[in-house]
């Protein structure tokens, strides 16, 4: 993470100081972007000139605890839907509730979303948003026969929320590993940005795995102000301010010989640098699309406000980060998913239509991901944690309004079931993301060191995994 010359005592400052002792994040987002110009992963000057004025960012939405996708992408067929309802039994929504959808291409079962999302119904009829079905961590081809016999591989920690939602933002899904197919994508493209003082990874949700790289780590910002964080009451008005103003500048500005407190000093330094470059370019957008109050609009708006200035930040390559916890329903599914699902809707079509007002939406690529679906049955008043679920993706290089993967049979013991309504992927998260790497400027060949499990589903080749992007 640090260039050669300071990296061992660099590494020592890291487990000596205490950012929290400074009194503000922004250390923490900073000191892990110190020395990413000088990044082992660089690639070639080929590669970074095929990027100039060729932006491109991944936004990816997690709904941290296990969205029940199963309610949000529902049969309408009269037969396929009875299935359903008696699977579901009293976690079934109404059939004449469901919002049609049409589809633009495919092959897939009529089918509807819930009734909180009327806008993902008019993106994906509109050709700016498809679902991927039956999608979930694998580290190989399964089928039943080999799940009940013991003959395949499975993820670790397979109905875990803590293995799951790492799984998901690994895409390695034999190991609790502690780096991002996200920041492993960093750290190989960081290069691309002429502007190597901010991290291309930036996240609305603080530290989080899907970004952390080997050499890169995310950038924290938050989506209230100007996004960026800086220290508290540095430059400010009051009389305390002022003093603290000065003790800052005079750590900065001093001249140290002991390694440790130049360190100490550059973190402070450089944090604050990073803290008003991004503020300022920040301060300068003005965006005519309105937001929802919500925490994820809000996100949302930030991120929108973070790609207009593209430009200014000089970068041609991001990817952003925000959870949308609360999924975890065991309880009062019906309620609260109605109130979680409307909030998601409303936040992609404000997000949809920002980035068609700055004329970047062929640029932008949003995404969701989750720990895993929920199981078919009920609980009582809920659903379990299960496997294999729905996912949304959002754009205008989507080819959209349409169904991706195999859209399974509701019906409970069929050749997917493990028991429950516990169903096995279909399609795996390697190849979904993938396809994401490939349309984002990863190269085949360093598709195979971000996914290691990917050659067991596919083949890299022109062709991508799925076709839901235009690679």
């Amino acid at each position: 993470m640090c260039n050669k010359k300071h990296k061992m005592n660099r590494r020592k400052f890291l487990g000596t100081a205490s950012c929290a002792a400074i009194g503000t994040t922004t250390f923490f987002s900073t000191l892990f972007n110190l020395g990413m110009a000088n990044a082992a992963a660089a690639r070639t000057a080929k590669q970074a000139n095929a990027a100039t004025g060729n932006y491109k960012a991944l936004v990816c939405i997690l709904l941290a605890g296990g969205n029940d996708s199963f309610n949000m992408l529902v049969p309408t067929e009269n037969s396929a839907y009875a299935d359903y309802a008696t699977t579901r039994s009293n976690q079934a929504l109404a059939q004449n509730t469901l919002l049609n959808l049409t589809p633009l291409g495919g092959s897939a079962p009529p089918l509807g979303v819930h009734p909180a999302m009327p806008e993902v119904q008019q993106l994906f009829n509109a050709g700016r948003l498809s679902f991927i079905s039956n999608i979930g961590t694998l580290i190989e081809p399964t089928t039943l026969a080999q799940y009940n016999n013991g003959a395949v591989t499975l993820p670790l920690g397979l109905f875990s929320h803590a293995d799951q939602i790492q799984q998901w933002q690994t895409s390695i899904p034999q190991s609790r590993s502690a780096y991002g197919w996200g920041g492993r994508m960093a750290d190989i493209l960081q290069s691309m940005n002429n502007n190597q003082n901010i991290s291309m990874s930036i996240s609305l949700s603080g530290r989080n795995v899907f970004q952390s790289g080997n050499t890169t780590a995310e950038y924290t910002i938050k989506p209230s102000g100007t996004g960026s964080i800086g220290i508290n009451g540095y430059d400010g008005p009051s009389a305390i301010d002022q003093i603290k103003t000065s003790a800052v500048s005079s750590l900065m500005e001093q001249q140290y010989t002991d390694i440790f407190k130049k360190t100490y000093a550059d973190v402070v330094s450089n944090a604050q640098d990073t803290h008003e470059l991004f503020s300022s370019a920040i301060s300068g957008v003005n965006l005519n699309t309105t937001f929802s109050p919500s925490y994820l609009s809000q996100s949302m708006n930030m991120i929108a406000k973070t790609i207009a200035a593209k430009d200014t930040l000089d970068v041609c390559r991001q990817t952003f980060f925000v959870t949308f916890g609360g999924w975890d329903h065991h309880d009062e599914l019906l309620n609260n998913q109605n109130a979680m699902l409307a909030v998601v809707s409303q936040a992609l079509n404000e997000f949809n239509t920002a980035m068609e007002e700055l004329g970047l939406a062929n640029d932008v690529t949003t995404f969701t991901i989750s720990d895993f679906a929920r199981t078919l049955t009920s609980n009582g008043n809920g659903t379990d944690h299960a496997w294999g679920g729905n996912v949304m993706v959002m754009g205008g290089s989507v080819n959209g309004g349409q169904i991706f993967g195999e859209y399974p049979t509701l019906a409970l013991d069929s050749s997917l079931d493990v028991g429950n309504g516990v169903l096995i992927p279909t399609t795996s998260t390697d190849e979904y993301f993938a396809e994401l790497a490939q349309w984002f400027g990863v190269s085949n060949t360093d598709l195979q060191n971000i996914f290691p499990n990917l050659l067991n589903f596919y083949s890299p080749s022109t062709s991508p995994p799925i076709g839901f992007m235009q690679v």
